[in-house]
């Protein structure tokens, strides 16, 4: 399976890169083809500028200025998305990158009257939400777990019918110990070597 892993942190030495590491090797025992997307090395525009705003139903014009990043959405079977949680939710990054690249006529067509969205990514057949979080696991899901949701039903529901979907977190992720944090890696790189 094509897998596009799409990273979202800014510092090359942190968790979240263990975690990315952890997936791509799990990915590659499974020998799934992968493609690394690290939205801060490449120094993503998150903004969604008032130019693509006006054009964003036009689907003929609307992925001009990130057709790269469409071409890989469009490239991929698999999406593993690998991130901290800030605030309950994804980093500013990752959001912008959803606004800007998951457009109409990529990921999803707009409805016609009295009618919902039909979806555009039906080629998406397994799904990925890899994050840490500082709150425990009951105070995460108290709040409602806001990042989880955009990701598994929002994305979830532009992809194919049936799509598997994996979450994984490390909750606590401030005060975790070592152990924890290398059991942690190790499942992220089971789990992968069975994505699909």
């Amino acid at each position: 399976m094509k897998v596009l892993v799409v990273y979202c942190h800014p510092v090359a030495e942190s968790f979240c890169a263990a975690m990315r590491d952890a997936a791509l090797r799990g990915l590659a025992r499974a020998g799934h083809e992968t493609r690394l997307l690290d939205l801060y090395a490449e120094e993503f525009e998150p903004r969604l500028s008032r130019a693509e705003r006006i054009v964003y139903q036009d689907e003929v014009r609307n992925a001009a200025s990130v057709a790269d990043h469409v071409a890989h959405l469009q490239w991929a079977e698999g999406l593993v998305f690998v991130f901290p949680t800030w605030w309950y939710g994804l980093p500013a990054m990752l959001k912008g990158w959803f606004d800007r690249v998951w457009l109409p006529g990529v990921a999803f067509h707009m409805p016609e009257s009295g009618k919902v969205i039909r979806p555009g990514m039906t080629h998406i057949r397994a799904l990925a939400g890899i994050t840490s979080c500082g709150s425990p696991w009951w105070w995460a899901k108290w709040v409602g777990e806001p990042h989880r949701r955009i990701i598994m039903r929002g994305l979830g529901a532009l992809c194919r019918r049936g799509c598997t979907r994996v979450w994984m977190t490390l909750y606590e992720m401030d005060t975790a110990s070592a152990s924890k944090r290398e059991r942690h890696l190790r499942r992220i790189e089971a789990r992968m070597a069975r994505f699909a």
